[in-house]
């Protein structure tokens, strides 16, 4: 017999939710998947997701109008849990979106913006100049051997929308790299927690694979 997983989806009122839980319940038909604020209900689940669009002011705003940052905090220290997006980028100690906004500090580093003038050094155009916010399909270089990366080839390709991408303190975090204009760090990895800058939702079957994956996922990893 098969026993259904529950997948708390954080809802702040930043995101395509339902996208992300239909897409979820396509990846594995036994998961149950919960759109919440309910902090009982998070706490309750057996996995945590964090998605988001959106800016870093209105997103830090609505978790703490909520009440929801220590659940968040909670959940992220104690069962798997994955940050989509800009909630990838909440994970971080700093952002420098709206003058600055300061993050949860679960995962050390800075969000920072592409540079305006932001070009293609593999191009050898003219007009090789990068347009943002980076949106389209990237290939995903993946940095280290992780549960979530399972079944999912070297360099398939992601759906992105984002202005802003993380610094992370220390390389170790880095579980993903793309190129826009530079190297620019799309996954993270850190003990229970895995996030992704790109929409796995909007990622066709390399995405559901990735949502199947953290499903099945019972949090354990080491460097």
């Amino acid at each position: 017999m098969t026993t259904s997983i529950t997948v708390a989806v954080i809802d702040y009122g930043m995101g395509n939710l339902h996208s992300v839980a239909k897409a979820l319940e396509h990846a594995n038909s036994f998961a149950k998947v919960q759109v919440t604020s309910d902090k009982q209900l998070i706490a309750n689940a057996d996995r945590v997701l964090l998605p988001g669009v959106g800016s870093m002011r209105d997103c830090m705003g609505e978790m703490q109008r909520l009440d929801l940052i220590d659940t968040i905090k909670h959940a992220a220290a104690n069962k798997p849990f994955m940050g989509i997006c800009i909630g990838m980028q909440a994970l971080m100690t700093h952002s420098t979106e709206n003058d600055g906004v300061n993050c949860l500090d679960i995962i050390q580093g800075e969000v920072e913006r592409f540079a305006d003038d932001l070009h293609d050094p593999l191009t050898s155009n003219a007009d090789n100049r990068l347009k943002i916010p980076h949106m389209g399909w990237n290939q995903v270089n993946q940095q280290i051997k992780h549960p979530l990366w399972k079944n999912i080839p070297q360099n398939q390709r992601f759906y992105f929308v984002h202005s802003y991408f993380v610094v992370p303190q220390t390389p170790e975090p880095i579980a993903g790299s793309t190129q826009y204009g530079h190297p620019v760090c799309v996954a993270l990895a850190q003990e229970n927690i895995f996030a992704t800058q790109f929409h796995p939702e909007k990622s066709s079957d390399s995405g559901l694979q990735l949502f199947s994956n953290f499903i099945d996922w019972d949090g354990t990893y080491s460097s």
